[in-house]
């Protein structure tokens, strides 16, 4: 220290800083204070010094009072939920899911996090954040309840780490409820339907969309569908692979990894289709690029949609395809659970719930 200057027990100084020095819970600390050392800030910092003494003898000590910046305050707050915003919470939740799921997972996650769940919530402290700021957030929005619900999963699961590593007495979020879906009945097509749109197409379009009808796939399985999955003459489609915004990946879930026994008529579309594709890996091209679909949007804008309005067919999604298929299939009298299996579902729940109506006089 400077001779020139005064000496206080605990006080020193470090270039243009101020180093203050006590023992805290058995562990030593230091902290540095940005300010010029004079005779009158390193009276000012011992008095401070003093003041923590007494906090910690009387056991009223709040580190984060005192150093809000600093490493330590986290570490013996006793109040960690008071020092972590939404948002730092949020970006460390996307990190640590990051090394665990896929990357149109991912995607998602940011869409929620950085479009709602921080321009909303991210000023709040870990503490500060309740079920009212949920439901305010909630009647302020005009998106599905199965999107609020999606939105506010990185949420919930952020909350319930930070319960679990100690940031949080409890999680207020833990008995917030999931919203009920907006469930509206399926309309699949029918044969009628099903022909007048297959009409308006050609080509590797009308085998594309031929097949969905009476495969049953998602539109991210027709696009991912290799010919290296297909087993023609055993009349059998192995699905591995799904091809989401453009990235290939496995199936949406593990009950979706399946073989699928193909219809007459899915077969007749890949006959079709190998006139195309048969040297190549995919067994459906964007036929302007002979590559593999990008995703299924490019098909709903560019083929989809047209060949309904030529029709003059009520817009429906193309994954009515595959509640048509199911309709079918049900109404001809195939078993439920066979139904559920081929279409890729753990158990045939869904298809009772969604297809009763299909199956109630037939079982």
């Amino acid at each position: 220290m400077n001779a020139s200057l005064p000496s206080y027990p605990g006080v020193r100084t470090r270039g243009n800083s101020i180093v203050i020095d006590f023992t805290y819970n058995g562990q030593r600390c230091r902290e540095s204070l940005r300010i010029k050392p004079t005779k009158t800030s390193l009276r000012e910092v011992s008095r401070k010094r003093e003041s923590i003494l007494y906090e910690i003898a009387m056991g009223k000590f709040e580190y984060a009072n005192h150093f809000p910046n600093s490493k330590n305050a986290l570490l013996f707050s006793k109040n960690k939920g008071a020092l972590i915003t939404i948002e730092q919470a949020l970006k460390e939740w996307l990190k640590r899911a990051e090394k665990r799921c896929q990357h149109s997972t991912i995607r998602d996650y940011n869409s929620a996090i950085f479009h709602h769940l921080i321009p909303t919530f991210g000023h709040l402290f870990l503490n500060q954040i309740s079920v009212t700021h949920i439901y305010d957030w909630i009647d302020s929005l005009s998106i599905s309840n199965k999107r609020i619900n999606n939105v506010l999963g990185p949420l919930k699961q952020a909350m319930n780490d930070a319960y679990h590593e100690g940031f949080l007495e409890n999680n207020p979020l833990e008995r917030l409820r999931i919203l009920p879906p907006n469930t509206k009945e399926v309309q699949p097509f029918t044969i009628q339907e099903i022909n007048k749109i297959l009409s308006q197409l050609e080509g590797q379009p009308l085998n594309l969309i031929n097949f969905a009808f009476w495969s049953g796939l998602r539109t991210s399985e027709l696009i991912g569908l290799r010919w290296e999955d297909i087993d023609l003459n055993n009349g059998k489609a192995h699905i591995r692979t799904a091809i989401v915004r453009g990235v290939l990946k496995t199936t949406k879930t593990s009950s979706g990894i399946r073989t699928l026994e193909l219809t007459s008529k899915a077969i007749a579309a890949l006959k079709q289709q190998a006139s195309f594709t048969a040297n190549r890996t995919y067994v459906f091209n964007d036929p302007l690029t002979n590559n593999p679909w990008k995703g299924d949007h490019i098909i709903r804008k560019r083929i989809w949609i047209p060949a309904l309005k030529k029709a003059k067919i009520p817009y429906r999604k193309p994954y009515s395809t595959r509640h048509t298929y199911a309709s079918i299939q049900l109404s001809q009298g195939k078993n439920p659970l066979w139904v559920a299996q081929q279409m890729g579902h753990k158990d045939w729940g869904m298809i009772i719930k969604t297809y009763g109506r299909w199956i109630k006089d037939n079982q």
